[in-house]
């Protein structure tokens, strides 16, 4: 007895300005991780996520582990207001679970940066961004 196919169950599409962002998201990833490399840090991972939250890259330079949350917006100001509290606390949670997991013992300092993206600037790394 043969069974009848299972009917196709057609997922939804992404409205079209999700997928819009979500590649300007991974852009602005890629462009705040070469200037990371271009000043001489080691990309441990990117698109970190945990239950808590996602961090967008974890580098390293000599003894400092930093946590970089990367934003891209229309202008540099744009990029730097849209980074909220919540976020914070999300990105610092996640940093927590991804450090349990993955001991760096020659680190000494850690620190939670951002870098921001827009078009047609250089990116604008801040260290210490969360620091307040």
């Amino acid at each position: 007895m043969t069974r009848a196919p299972k009917p196709k169950v057609l997922k939804p599409q992404p409205r079209p300005e999700k997928v819009a962002a979500f590649g300007l998201g991974i852009s602005a990833e890629s462009r705040a991780a070469a200037w990371l490399i271009g000043h001489g840090y080691r990309i441990l991972a990117r698109r970190f996520r945990s239950p808590m939250g996602e961090i967008d890259i974890i580098a390293a330079r000599r003894y400092t582990l930093i946590f970089v949350e990367v934003k891209a917006r229309a202008t540099l100001d744009e990029a730097a207001e849209s980074i909220t509290p919540r976020q914070k606390q999300r990105i610092a949670a996640a940093a927590e679970i991804w450090l349990a997991n993955n001991p760096v013992p020659a680190i000494r300092d850690m620190r939670f940066d951002a870098i921001l993206v827009a078009p047609g600037k250089l990116p604008r790394h801040i260290p210490g961004a969360f620091e307040s």
